[in-house]
């Protein structure tokens, strides 16, 4: 079944990107409205969107997933139920897919929910304690965002349509109608994972790794920022644009300094993609839809790569995913490492990968525009933490002495996972410049001073350095975490806000629970109510069968009894 899947989804990949070019040049766009239904005067149409934006998006979810499927053939295949994960990984694709072609919020929330749906299944897939409680988090996590979307919907009944292409202008202009914008933000910063619903991000690295490849680069935690690029022209010059702009920033901030406290492999890439999240949030909020999709889909290449890696360095480590067990993996998983490190430098911005043209435009475009300094502060230490992370994880895993204890690595001739591989290295060097030809039909040439132009090379450059200084345990042996043990708390665990989304919004109604227990089913209510009947009852059938016993004395008392009763009625009257 992988490989009937493999090949169908790479195909239908190859099909969407050719139509895509030839939408690009052509500048074409299909609204299709299919009448499914049609009884008396009730109607029912489905409306799908093809345009180049959805085309090239549907290619390139397509084809990483095409990718995953056949990686998973070897990294799944001590599991018997292959053919049941890859069903689910199907039906994850399929409502990806039918989120990125509807013009229409219903249609919209079928693929919406699908992806929280199919993601809890997924994410609770190995089945234990720790599985289960990350996917609850993630599935109620995106409930407020499903909410949000049905209100959206419920609120859309004032115009028309659910088509909501036809009505972006009215909604801008009209203050009302700012409600459903509102809403839709609401919905695409749960999805997205922004501040303050990000606790659920790193917890659904509970699923097998190649999900995780999937689910981080290009389906659901982009959904949100896909649904605001259609949205986009809600978020232009106003107030709902600023928030978002703030609050994006800080998401990008946070998941840059967690990642560089973090030990966990899979954790600190799932923090990567949560400040990649941030930055695209970000330049969308200011306007710029088309750098948002362009990063969009650069992230997707190499943050697949990333995690494919990683699932190879975990498969190799016997299920290690601790950091500072490896080491020396340059010697002993050449091919994988290479990989790793081209994707890891991509992330950073290196020049002429697939993450630098993208980046380096979305900062650049940041000192042109008109922001105020905390977002800009925002934005270039946020870059700098990545190159940080970035270099922190190459020096715990490539460089010095394994520090494995057991030390029986296996090699590094996965086959069927370095092709995967292999395919999405390629794309992660070259995908960047072909994807700036094809999307902007001039190319972009900003003009700025030298000192801001050179600002994020050096930058990253700095980032780089702290990150490997921090790292050497020799050089600040005595400038460890633990020295500042509560900062370092604070700033590794997202800044409580797991803690906050668990416990915190748990602990309360559990103690009223308990107390209202205690006072009304096994207090007042249960004294006055069941169990007090239940002890009469018991009391008065006692009294009723000692009375029917048949006893000499109770019927002379009875009789003594009765007599005195007459004798004293008779006195009365």
């Amino acid at each position: 079944m992988c490989m009937i899947s493999f090949v169908n989804l790479f195909f239908f990949s190859l099909l969407f990107f050719v139509t895509s070019i030839i939408f690009i040049m052509k500048d074409y766009m299909i609204f299709i409205e299919w009448e499914v239904v049609s009884m008396n005067s009730v109607s029912i149409v489905m409306t799908l969107l093809l345009d180049w934006m959805s085309l090239i998006f549907m290619s390139f979810v397509l084809m990483i997933a095409s990718l995953v499927i056949f990686y998973s053939n070897e990294y799944m295949e001590m599991d018997y139920k292959i053919n049941r994960f890859i069903m689910l990984v199907l039906m994850f694709v399929f409502s990806m897919m039918l989120l990125i072609i509807s013009p229409n919020l219903i249609s919209i929330l079928l693929g919406w929910d699908g992806l929280g749906l199919v993601s809890y299944c997924l994410v609770i897939y190995f089945q234990n304690v720790k599985s289960y409680n990350a996917g609850m988090l993630t599935a109620l996590s995106n409930r407020i965002g499903d909410v949000a979307l049905l209100l959206a919907i419920a609120w859309m009944l004032n115009y028309g349509s659910w088509n909501y292409i036809f009505y972006l202008e009215i909604m801008q202009k009209d203050i009302e109608m700012m409600i459903i914008g509102v809403l839709i933000v609401l919905a695409a910063m749960t999805k997205s994972a922004q501040i303050p619903f990000s606790s659920w991000l790193p917890a659904a690295m509970a699923a097998p790794t190649p999900v995780s490849a999937l689910v981080h680069s290009s389906t659901l935690v982009t959904a949100g920022v896909y649904l605001l690029i259609r949205f986009n022209i809600l978020l232009s010059d106003s107030w709902l644009g600023n928030l978002l702009l703030l609050l994006s920033g800080l998401t990008m901030f946070m998941a840059g300094l967690g990642a560089n406290y973090e030990f966990d492999l899979k954790k600190i890439i799932a923090l990567s993609t949560l400040s990649q999240l941030g930055l695209m949030m970000s330049i969308l909020s200011m306007g710029f839809y088309k750098l948002a999709f362009f990063h969009l889909l650069t992230h997707a290449l190499f943050k697949a790569l990333l995690f494919m890696c990683a699932g190879a360095i975990i498969h190799n480590m016997n299920n290690s995913q601790d950091i500072r067990l490896m080491g020396s993996l340059s010697m002993m998983m050449p091919l994988t490492s290479s990989c790793f490190n081209v994707a890891n430098l991509a992330l950073c911005g290196m020049p002429f990968l697939a993450g630098f043209y993208s980046k380096d435009l979305i900062l650049e475009v940041v000192c042109l525009s008109y922001i105020n300094i905390f977002s800009f502060f925002l934005y270039f230490f946020s870059t700098g933490l990545t190159v940080c992370y970035s270099f922190r994880l190459v020096y715990y895993t490539m460089i010095g002495d394994s520090n494995f204890s057991s030390l029986n690595l296996l090699n590094d001739e996965g086959w069927v996972m370095l092709k995967s591989m292999m395919g999405l290295l390629i794309l992660s060097i070259f995908g960047g410049s072909m994807l700036s030809w094809l999307i902007f039909s001039t190319p972009v040439v900003v003009v700025l001073p030298v000192t801001l132009k050179l600002l994020t090379l050096f930058v990253c450059i700095i980032g780089g350095l702290s990150g490997y200084l921090i790292s050497d345990i020799s050089l600040f042996f005595f400038n460890k975490a633990l020295n500042n043990y509560n900062m370092s708390y604070f700033l590794g665990s997202m800044w409580f806000m797991p803690y906050i989304s668990t416990y915190g919004i748990i602990n309360y109604p559990l103690i009223t629970s308990k107390l209202m227990l205690k006072l009304f089913d096994q207090g007042w209510s249960e004294y006055f109510g069941g169990q007090q009947l239940y002890y009469n009852l018991i009391k008065n059938s006692q009294l009723n069968q000692m009375m029917q016993n048949n006893n000499l004395k109770i019927y002379l008392l009875s009789f003594i009894f009765w007599v005195v009763i007459l004798y004293t009625y008779m006195i009365c009257f």
